[in-house]
C-alpha cells in the first residue's frame, strides 16, 4: 500500500464529496511536506482551521492553508518556495500548477492558489469507478494558501510532526495563539458580506478543549486591524463583553449556512443563537496572560 492509499484510509468515503475532501486534505498535506522539505518553517508558522483539522483533530474540513511569519519581512517572496512545493507535490504524484494571486492593492498577505484536474487526482488516490462517478472531467481542485507578511506580536510556536507522505516537521501556532486568531476573526471578520459561520464552530470547538485564548496575541492582533487602542490593556472581562455584544449583531441562521458543508453532523448547530453563545462564553472562556 503506497503513501497515498494509507492516508486514504483515514477517511469513511461514502460518496464523490466525501473522496473530493479528502484529496483536498491529502493535497494540503503533501503541500505542507514538500514546504517542509523547502525549509519554509524556519521562517513561517502554520495556523487557521487547516492547522486544527490536520494538528489538533477539528472535526471539520477546510479549504485553504494559512500560514504567518514569526516576525515582519518585506523582502519576503512566497514564490521562492513553489520549487520545493513542486517537488513534494510530484514525488507525490500529483500534477499541479502553482499560481501567485495578483493583489488590486498593497497587502502584506501573499496567496497563491494550487490547481490540477479534480477527476485525475482522484483517480490516484482512489483508483475505482464508483467514488469518482459524476465529476466533471474540466471540474478544478483549488486549494488557496496565504502567508502574513507582517505578523502581530506576541504569538508563541511549537513544533508538531506528521509521518505521511513521508516524515515532516511544521511549525505551528501553539493552541492559546491559534485560539486569539480565532476570536479576532469572531469579533472583526465579515466575510463576502456574510458571516463566516466556521468562525463560530470552531469557536465553540476551542472551549469546548478548555483551551485558555493568549491575550496580548490578541490585544496586538485588534490594535493591527484598529479594533483596540494600544494605551488600553485588554482583560478578560472586556474580551467577553465584546464577544457578547458581537453575538447580537449575527445572523445564525445564515452562520449555519456557511458551515454545514464543512461538518457531517449538522445537529452541532441546533443550538446556535445569541443566547447560547453569550452563555458559553461568559462560563468557559478563559485567558492566558
Amino acid at each position: 500500500m503506497n503513501a497515498l492509499e494509507t492516508m486514504l484510509k483515514r477517511y469513511d468515503c461514502k460518496n464523490t464529496d466525501d473522496y473530493r475532501n479528502a484529496l483536498k486534505e491529502i493535497v494540503q498535506e503533501v503541500a505542507l511536506c514538500g514546504l517542509s522539505r523547502g525549509n519554509f518553517f524556519r521562517k513561517a508558522a502554520f495556523y487557521g482551521g487547516s492547522a486544527l483539522r490536520i494538528f489538533y483533530g477539528l472535526d471539520r474540513f477546510s479549504e485553504d492553508l494559512d500560514f504567518s511569519l514569526t516576525g515582519p519581512d518585506v523582502s519576503f517572496d512566497l514564490a521562492d518556495y513553489f520549487p520545493a512545493l513542486e517537488a513534494g507535490l510530484s514525488a507525490a504524484g500529483f500534477s499541479m500548477t502553482i499560481e501567485s494571486k495578483e493583489k488590486k492593492y498593497r497587502s502584506a498577505t501573499q496567496s497563491a492558489f494550487l490547481k490540477g484536474n479534480t477527476l485525475l487526482h482522484l483517480l490516484k488516490i482512489a483508483p475505482l469507478t464508483p467514488p469518482v462517478s459524476g465529476v466533471p472531467e474540466n471540474e478544478v481542485l483549488k486549494i488557496k494558501f496565504e502567508v502574513d507578511t507582517n505578523p502581530p506580536a506576541l504569538a508563541n510556536y511549537q513544533n508538531r510532526y506528521a509521518l505521511l507522505p513521508s516524515p515532516f516537521a511544521v511549525r505551528l501556532y501553539d493552541e492559546p495563539s491559534l485560539f486569539a486568531g480565532k476570536i479576532h476573526a469572531v469579533l472583526c471578520r465579515a466575510w463576502k458580506n456574510r458571516v463566516k459561520g466556521r468562525d463560530f464552530y470552531d469557536y465553540v470547538w476551542y472551549l469546548s478543549r478548555g483551551t485558555k485564548v493568549n491575550l496580548p496575541h490578541l490585544q496586538k492582533r485588534l490594535e493591527q486591524t484598529g479594533n483596540w487602542n494600544a494605551a488600553d490593556e485588554l482583560s478578560l472581562p472586556r474580551l467577553k463583553d465584546l464577544l457578547c455584544s458581537r453575538f447580537l449583531e449575527i445572523d445564525f441562521e445564515n452562520a449555519k449556512l456557511d458551515v454545514k458543508p464543512f461538518i457531517s453532523d449538522v445537529s452541532k448547530l441546533d443550538l446556535w443563537d445569541a443566547g447560547f453563545f453569550e452563555a458559553i462564553t461568559k462560563e468557559k472562556l478563559q485567558g492566558q496572560p
